[in-house]
């Protein structure tokens, strides 16, 4: 990459370009496990059969565009300058980096300790994120793109909304460097994060068993978050008569109001201590219920086939307009 970037005049960016490829191997590796063997997995023991080929395309692209550093590349340029402004101004305030690998001297500097201390501590930050992509309404008219796949596959964690996945990658990009992450660590937890959730978005049937349910996130504790009325919403019930909620018509006394469950990315630990775990051995159908009943008006909501429309249905959502 090094004579490219002089090439191109951008020789005082090396350091970022070294890091970029970095990205880029390692999405390259991603890929290779993803089709190598997750997907012969799939194929081995599906939840259900393939209907819809063409959304799984788009998942592709979805897929395509993040491990290979695209999105990571227009993060770079559109919020690293300003994210390195802030921290340089707080440094110069005398605000310094708190290193948290240097707490126990001796030990979580020792570099698998570190890793281990950075993915328990990012995995925690990730539950309240997606707690959050759950609980406030602005924020899930645009998270639930992610969750409209009805044909969850190996390929369909990457799809987001690129507005959802840009406020995300911030707020841990914003924790890597409030905690002293080096840049090859960080590397090394998105691509663990990244390829346990490929892995868990997989159309497998499959369980960890009893106690190992309770130790890493599997495919069938995701997919429960995935499902129709439960991932995604709480019912609550209400003194009230016949309520909306806006997710479609609920029977009276019974309130649809956005909550659900197992948000854990790789650890179900957080779901089991806040409460909001669900064991239950079911593989359920995916996807939100405004597409499987109508709203007040009697239409389903569209999400979108292909990603621009996809995308631009986000934003309707988001300014009220879909």
């Amino acid at each position: 990459m090094q004579p490219v970037m002089f090439w191109a005049g951008l020789g005082n960016l090396l350091e970022s370009g070294y890091e970029a490829t970095g990205w880029l191997l390692v999405g390259l590796l991603q890929l290779v496990v993803i089709v190598a063997l997750i997907g012969p997995l799939q194929r081995l023991r599906p939840v259900e059969a393939v209907s819809d080929r063409a959304t799984i395309r788009t998942d592709m692209l979805y897929t395509l565009i993040h491990r290979l550093g695209v999105f990571r590349l227009v993060l770079f340029f559109a919020v690293a300058p300003l994210l390195d402004s802030v921290f340089g101004v707080l440094r110069v305030a005398g605000v310094s980096t708190f290193q948290l690998d240097g707490i126990w001297p001796g030990v979580t500097d020792i570099p698998w300790v570190s890793l281990l201390l950075y993915l328990v501590v990012f995995d925690f930050v990730d539950y309240w994120i997606h707690r959050g992509q759950h609980h406030f309404e602005w924020w899930w008219k645009l998270h639930a793109l992610h969750h409209a796949q009805r044909q969850m596959t190996m390929w369909s964690d990457n799809r987001n909304h690129l507005l959802d996945d840009l406020l995300r990658d911030t707020i841990l990009v914003v924790v890597a460097q409030s905690i002293g992450v080096a840049p090859g660590q960080f590397i090394a937890i998105v691509a663990i994060t990244q390829l346990s959730e490929s892995f868990q978005h997989a159309n497998l049937r499959l369980s960890f068993g009893r106690w190992g349910e309770r130790l890493w996130v599997s495919p069938r504790f995701h997919r429960r978050h995935h499902s129709i009325g439960i991932g995604h919403e709480t019912v609550k019930i209400t003194p009230f008569g016949l309520t909306d909620g806006g997710h479609g018509t609920q029977p009276p006394g019974r309130q649809v109001v956005l909550g659900g469950h197992n948000f854990g990315v790789l650890l179900p630990w957080w779901d089991m201590l806040m409460g909001t775990a669900n064991f239950e051995l079911r593989y359920d159908p995916t996807g939100v219920r405004d597409q499987v009943e109508p709203g007040p008006d009697g239409s389903l909501r569209d999400y979108g086939t292909g990603f621009w429309s996809q995308q631009w249905k986000g934003l309707l959502r988001l300014a009220g307009r879909a």
